[in-house]
């Protein structure tokens, strides 16, 4: 992928500055607003080619942006500067299927065995909702998106299972339409809705009581609509238990110099 524009590399080093300084914390929803986001996935080297394997049969949840050489820091193809290390505003360490850490940079942990993997996000395409006059709840509230672990089962690669997860927007009938109509064209950004309404269909019993994220309001007028998410990796980490593996914290995501508008087909 190319680059985006002098701007967009601008804003992307810029955010990705303040978050090394620790400047900025927290969820990164609208932050470089048209710039790419990405979630992350980092594992040793022996379990890379499953794991690649993995994402390429559940490209809903897990689409491929960019992947690392072995103990290389660096994702040139996202940003020139970017360093993976620090330029998250929070990671989470697991082992053995464990969360262990949450630090705010991974330079005390990393290793030259390391592939990272990053995944396309849903926040990329709410830029282009909001565009369209689309309201974003938890951007309204000032929260992170809440994302519920469901009873939908990925297709597995080698040792990777586990559940999908999804984040949910509640939007009006008009409105859940037409995001649809948008989001259909990011497939490398989680596409379209993978379920609306009936939260108990896909095995979500209380939507004020989110797995990741924070719980928003959801009015008598509005559809719960749900989109693949990237935070599904961590779920199946949980189940698979591998020895080591660096994600990021839900919300809490890398800011590319990709545009989103470069990511859309036609």
């Amino acid at each position: 992928m190319d680059l985006g524009s002098s701007r967009a590399v601008e804003a992307g080093r810029r955010e990705r500055a303040r978050i090394r300084s620790r400047d900025l914390c927290g969820p990164t929803a609208g932050l470089a607003p048209g710039n790419v986001q990405a979630n992350l996935v980092i594992l040793p080297q022996a379990l890379a080619h499953d794991f690649l394997r993995f994402a390429q049969a559940n490209p809903k949840p897990c689409p491929v942006l960019a992947v690392s050489e072995p103990g290389d820091p660096r994702l040139p193809s996202l940003g020139e500067d970017l360093d993976i290390r620090t330029d998250l505003p929070l990671y989470r360490v697991w082992r053995r299927g464990e969360l262990v850490e949450e630090p705010p940079e991974i330079s005390h942990v990393w290793r030259d065995d390391l592939v990272s993997f990053a995944l396309g996000c849903s926040f990329s395409f709410e830029h282009a909702l909001i565009e369209e006059g689309i309201e974003l709840r938890h951007m309204t509230c000032g929260s992170n998106v809440p994302m519920y672990r469901t009873n939908i089962q990925c297709r597995a690669a080698g040792p990777f299972a586990g559940p999908l997860v999804v984040s949910m927007r509640p939007l009006k009938p008009n409105d859940a339409i037409r995001a649809i109509q948008i989001t259909s064209r990011f497939p490398s950004v989680h596409g379209a809705p993978v379920h609306i309404g009936l939260p108990a269909a896909i095995g979500i019993a209380d939507l004020a009581k989110p797995d990741y994220g924070d719980a928003v309001p959801v009015e008598g007028d509005e559809l719960p609509v749900f989109w693949a998410c990237g935070v599904t990796p961590q779920a199946v980490i949980a189940q698979v238990r591998p020895e080591f593996c660096i994600t990021h914290a839900p919300g809490s995501m890398l800011i590319t110099d990709l545009v989103n508008s470069k990511l859309a087909s036609l």
